[in-house]
C-alpha cells in the first residue's frame, strides 16, 4: 500500500456528510488516502486495530479464517462503505481480515481521532449505531442460513444480495467480478458445489455467466427460488 495521489472528496463516506461542517478540517487534516492494489491485504485478522476505514473507490472484501484453510467472506464494501470497525471494543484487535477485490483507494481514520470524533458528531454516532444493528441482523440471517439452508439456496440469495447493494452494468451483469472461489467463500461452500449449482441455474435460464459476470435472467423464478429452498 502507498499513499495516494488522489484525495477523498470528503463528502463520499457517510462520516464525512454526518459530521458536523466545522469538523471537516480536522478530517482532512487526520485522514490518510492510501492506494491499494488488487489483491492486496490492508489488514489482517488478529492485528493491532489502529484505525478505521471507508472505501473511496473500488470493492474490499472482508473475510475470516473459516477451518484451517478456507475462509468465509463477511461482506463487500463498496465506494463511502466503512469497514474495520469489527476492531472496536474492549479488545482492540481486527477479528477479520480485509483485502482489496479490485485496484482501490481507502481513506483511514486513525482510532484515536474516530473516538473523539464519535462524541462529537451525534449524527454519525446514531447512524453508526444504526448501521450495526443492520450488520448484526445480517450477520445472525447469514449464520442461520449456513446452519438450515441448502447451498442452492445460499448461491441464490447471495446473487441476489449482490445484485441489491451493487447494481447492473449497462450489459446488464451485477456490477462485482466475483472468482467462483471468492463467490464460494461468501455464501459457505465448496468451489465445486458452487461451480455445478451455476450451472444447473444457467441451463434453467435463471441467471447467464460470462467470466466472472453474472447476470440475472429471471429474477422473479430466482426470488421464487430462494424461498423455496
Amino acid at each position: 500500500m502507498k499513499k495516494s495521489k488522489q484525495n477523498c472528496d470528503l463528502k463520499s463516506c457517510l462520516f464525512c456528510r454526518l459530521c458536523l461542517p466545522e469538523w471537516t478540517p480536522l478530517i482532512e487534516s487526520s485522514k490518510q488516502n492510501i492506494q491499494v492494489a488488487k489483491g492486496e491485504v490492508i489488514f489482517k485478522e488478529g492485528e493491532l486495530m489502529t484505525g478505521i476505514y471507508f472505501v473511496y473507490t473500488g470493492i474490499v472484501k472482508v473475510h475470516q479464517k473459516w477451518g484451517d484453510e478456507k475462509e468465509l467472506i463477511i461482506r463487500f464494501a463498496k465506494k463511502g462503505d466503512i469497514f474495520g470497525h469489527r476492531g472496536l471494543g474492549k479488545d482492540i484487535i481486527y477479528p477479520i481480515s480485509a483485502t482489496a477485490l479490485e485496484n482501490c483507494t481507502v481513506c483511514f481514520l486513525p482510532l484515536d481521532f474516530f473516538l473523539s470524533s464519535l462524541k462529537v458528531n451525534h449524527d454519525f454516532m446514531y447512524q453508526l449505531m444504526m448501521f450495526f444493528a443492520e450488520e448484526l441482523k445480517i450477520s445472525e440471517r447469514k449464520m442461520r442460513n449456513l446452519a438450515h439452508m441448502s447451498v442452492k439456496g445460499r448461491l441464490v440469495n447471495g446473487i441476489l444480495t449482490l445484485h441489491e447493494k451493487f447494481g447492473v452494468s449497462n450489459e446488464g451483469y451485477i456490477n462485482i467480478l466475483l472468482s467462483r472461489q471468492d463467490l464460494a467463500s461468501y455464501i459457505g461452500a465448496t468451489y465445486e458445489t458452487v461451480f455445478r449449482v451455476i450451472t444447473e441455474l444457467c441451463k434453467t435460464r435463471m441467471i447467464e455467466v460470462s467470466g466472472k459476470q453474472i447476470s440475472i435472467i429471471d429474477m422473479d423464478g430466482l426470488k421464487d427460488l430462494a424461498i423455496e429452498v
